[in-house]
């Protein structure tokens, strides 16, 4: 009983929220790993598309759109630009929350952090997730392939930023998908903020994923229950809040990965927790995107 009473809870911390989708068929094979190898072949890459030239919304965001083949639709990124030159730059990918969008993590507090750390600030583009793809390849897309293989390459070439020093990090629905992506060890370093994790497919929402073989090709705890060096050498964040439904399925996650700094603070499930530390996970990229090579 207290299983299932788990379970509610879990599939519960999204459905206050959001909208129950049906289940699919069986996805197509896992993503490919980061290109930076697609940067240097990204001639047949013409996918970007500026939207707006100056480029700055209301919320001190500029935007581009991928017009994806991977996932066959056109999808508008939100980037937050350092002070200063981006040529150069390492790069920072964040991954929204589930039913959101990449201007939900557009905050003044992470305008503020980004500000704080100058020179040593990443250029930050927030990858477009769709309703509820959890960034995994799937029946209805690639969507792992896509960041990897779309956004993070046509990043790169718009702003030179360097395709070498690159972490992904993410909120809920983002933290999940980025401990995924990180699997393939393209990554400096990976950040799981509130990540949405699960033990079991049951615990899952409708839509998070195809059926459970889907569940399983991309199960993050099971794959860190087997492989404590799951994620090489990349440096890892993981923090949740002390009443978010998601704590304890990421403080077992921690205690799986020796290297993961963990982090377990005041605050539920939602993006207030997130951007009342934002300056501290800020620099934690910063650090980790300085000593990468």
């Amino acid at each position: 009983m207290r299983n299932a009473d788990r379970a509610r809870r879990l599939r519960g911390a999204h459905d206050l929220l959001l909208p129950r989708v049906p289940d699919r068929r069986p996805g197509p094979e896992g993503p490919a790993p980061l290109a930076v190898a697609a940067v240097r072949r990204a001639a047949p890459l013409a996918l970007l598309a500026l939207v707006g030239c100056a480029g700055f919304g209301g919320n001190g965001a500029s935007h581009f759109t991928v017009k994806s083949h991977l996932v066959g639709r056109s999808l508008k990124q939100a980037v937050l630009l350092p002070p200063g030159r981006t040529t150069g730059r390492p790069l920072l990918i964040l991954l929204h929350g589930r039913s959101s969008s990449p201007d939900s993590m557009v905050s003044g507090e992470l305008r503020a952090a980004l500000r704080k750390l100058g020179r040593r600030a990443p250029l930050v583009v927030i990858a477009n997730g769709g309703d509820h793809s959890y960034y995994h390849d799937r029946a209805d897309g690639r969507w792992g392939s896509y960041v990897l293989r779309e956004v993070i390459p046509a990043a790169v070439r718009r702003y030179h930023a360097d395709g070498k020093r690159v972490a992904i990090g993410g909120f809920s629905m983002g933290g999940f998908g980025a401990l995924d992506l990180a699997r393939f060890r393209r990554f400096c370093a990976v950040g799981a903020h509130s990540a949405a994790l699960w033990r079991t497919g049951g615990e899952t929402p409708a839509g998070a994923f195809d059926n459970a073989e889907d569940f399983a090709r991309n199960d993050v705890l099971g794959a860190a229950r087997a492989n404590l060096g799951l994620y090489g050498r990349a440096r890892i964040w993981i923090d949740v809040g002390r009443d978010d439904p998601f704590r304890s399925a990421d403080t077992e996650l921690s205690r799986r990965l020796p290297q993961a700094r963990f982090h377990l603070r005041a605050g539920g499930h939602d993006i207030s927790y997130l951007n009342a530390h934002m300056t501290q996970i800020l620099g934690f990229y910063a650090d980790a995107l300085a000593r990468c090579r």
